[in-house]
Parts: structure tokens; sequence; C-alpha cells
């Protein structure tokens, strides 16, 4: 098997408001990974028009991403941020799988059953081939690494199957182009500590979500301390006080919840969270808990409204990284050609 250099890729979609779900559940896990990998970080704009957009509003939540990801502690000059639609090798590369990958393996996919619902044949076509464009995202640059959550690992797997049938259906010619061994690497997930699953702060069964149409039932990344204190205070709970250890969060959603939101804003276990506020009431936990949401997330929030008031500074930033990420993708889409036997200018 070739030897790949180690790379990092992940990609956030830039549809509607952030929330702490997006943040405790990705960007704030992309900081960390910046000290031992190359990291490319998108903002996967051509896969936000699966469904319909409104253009204003979708540039503006480009930007806010990017805020995001640049007030979380992302560094643009020693890694790259960029969007996607910047560099159109992702476009070309996308067509490419397209072809690779089997119809059997896209009706398997259960992101597209979730998302289309019922009214599938009126879905688009963007939508059903969605998992292809993700693999070229990844393997544009030869990614040998993903961070993903739970409903990411199928379309993964998905990119690791299109890399194995690119790489045999064309063992031959990839040897004849002086490659040596497979082309594409088989990406692996970056797993990094237990899954991060934010649910509703109105219902502890669903995740929370920018869809949901009461704003108490998230903390947006925008919030200022007064909101995200009055989102915490009406959070759903229970009569019961909180157990001193997690057994005891056992069939209580929202208990569970809301100790795990704590946990991961101050990057502690929850058996730390239960041994401190155990046998307490929600009404102090409640307390500390905002008092930290508080601390953690208004410089978070105030960074990210000042970089967005600056457009041209985000613009810059997503310019600069399109440039150096086509560095790596160029090269990548004619090795492809070659190999697939396409003419082209060299």
């Amino acid at each position: 098997m070739a030897a790949f250099q180690e790379r990092v890729f992940s990609g956030v979609q830039p549809t509607g408001n952030l929330h702490l779900g997006n943040y405790l559940g990705a960007i704030a896990r992309f900081v960390p990974l910046q000290e031992k990998y190359d990291c490319i970080y998108c903002v996967v704009d051509m896969h936000a028009i699966t469904v319909p957009q409104d253009p204003a509003e979708l540039k503006r939540q480009i930007r806010e991403v990017t805020a995001a990801f640049l007030a979380a502690g992302i560094d643009a000059k020693r890694h790259i941020v960029f969007n996607q639609s910047q560099v159109t090798e992702h476009a070309e590369l996308a067509w490419v799988f397209n072809c690779v990958a089997r119809v059997g393996w896209m009706n398997r996919m259960t992101q597209f059953k979730e998302k289309a619902g019922k009214d599938r044949e009126n879905a688009s076509l963007g939508l059903y081939a969605y998992p292809s464009l993700m693999a070229a995202d990844i393997l544009i640059y030869r990614a040998t690494h993903v961070p993903v959550g739970e409903d990411q690992k199928q379309h993964l797997e998905l990119t690791r199957d299109i890399a194995q049938k690119f790489n045999n259906d064309y063992a031959a010619s990839i040897a004849a182009n002086g490659f040596n061994g497979a082309f594409f690497p088989l990406t692996e997930p970056l797993i990094q500590g237990p899954a991060m699953r934010i649910m509703s702060l109105r219902d502890g069964t669903k995740k929370m979500s920018k869809s949901d149409p009461s704003d108490y039932s998230r903390i947006n990344l925008t919030d200022d301390a007064d909101t995200i204190a009055q989102k915490i205070r009406k959070a759903k709970t229970d009569p019961e006080p909180l157990p001193s250890e997690e057994k005891g969060l056992e069939g209580r959603p929202e208990a569970d919840n809301l100790v795990g939101i704590f946990a991961a804003l101050k990057g502690i276990p929850r058996t730390e969270v239960l041994r401190e506020y155990g046998g307490g009431q929600f009404s102090a936990f409640k307390a500390a808990l905002i008092d930290l949401s508080v601390d953690r997330l208004g410089p978070l929030g105030a960074e990210m409204k000042r970089l967005v008031d600056d457009p041209a500074y985000i613009d810059s930033v997503l310019i600069d990284g399109a440039d150096r990420a086509r560095q790596i993708a160029k090269p990548t889409i004619d090795a492809v050609k070659d190999i697939l036997g396409f003419v082209r200018a060299k």
C-alpha cells in the first residue's frame, strides 16, 4: 500500500444558525487536531444547495461558519480554511466518483431517506448524490483522516468503498502513471473520545437542531449572556435531584443532556460532574451551568460577531485558503485525468 501524508479534512454546512451542538460536536473538536495534523477545514456550500437556499442568506451563513472556525481557535495561516465552491476540483472529482460508485451503494444511504422524507421523487438529484461529493471533498486532498460523528460514519464507509474501487479498477493505469500502489488512501475515521451528541433543551430525546421551531430548544453561538441564562433556566428537567452516578441518569434524557453539556464545556468526565453536583437540586446545577456556558461561549460569540461585521476580512481568509487548497487539489485531479485516459494540456 502506498504511503500517504497524514492530512485531516472536515467540512461544515452553512445552513442556519450555528448552535451549541455544532460547536461541541464538531468545531471545538477541530481545534486540538491542529497540533498533530495538517488540517483542511471547509465550508461546504455546494452541499448546502442540495436543498433550496436564499442566495443572500447563504452568503451570510458561509461567512458565519468561517467566523466560528476562526473564533474557536482554528489558525487559518497554519492550516487551510476555505469554502468548497471556490475549488472547482471538488465538483470534477465528484463526477468521476459518480461513475465509480454504484446505484446500490447510494440506495443504502440512510441520510438521503431521512432528508428527502416521503416525497423522494421530488428531491434533488444533488441530495441523492451528496455522498459522492462528500467522498470527493475528502479524496481530492487524499486526506488520511476525517473526524466523524455517528451520522457521518456511513458516508465515510462509502468514501472508502469508492477509493478502493477506483484503486482496483484502474490499478494498471495507476502503476503506468508512476504511482506506487494505491492512488487514493482508505481514509480512517478520527475518533476523539466519546461521541458528542447534544440534545434539545426542550426534549432530551431529540437532537439539538436549527430546524426546531422553538428557539429555546438550542443555544445559538451568537446568543448573549442574558439569552443563554434564560434558555438554561427554562431547559426541561424532571423533579428528581441529580444522581451521584451515571447509572442514575438512565431514563432521564433531559438530566443526561444537561450533565453532558456541562462536562463537555468544562472538559471533564461526566462522573466528575455528578460527584460535585449529585444529590443537589437542578436550580443550583443550572446556575453553575449558566456561569460556565456564559464564560465559555460569551467570548466565542463576541468574536464571531466582530468577525462577521468585517466581511472583507472573512472573504480574504476564504480566498487565501482556496488558493492553497487548489495547490493540493489540482495535482490530484490532473493525475486522476491521466489515470482515466483523458487528454489534457500539460
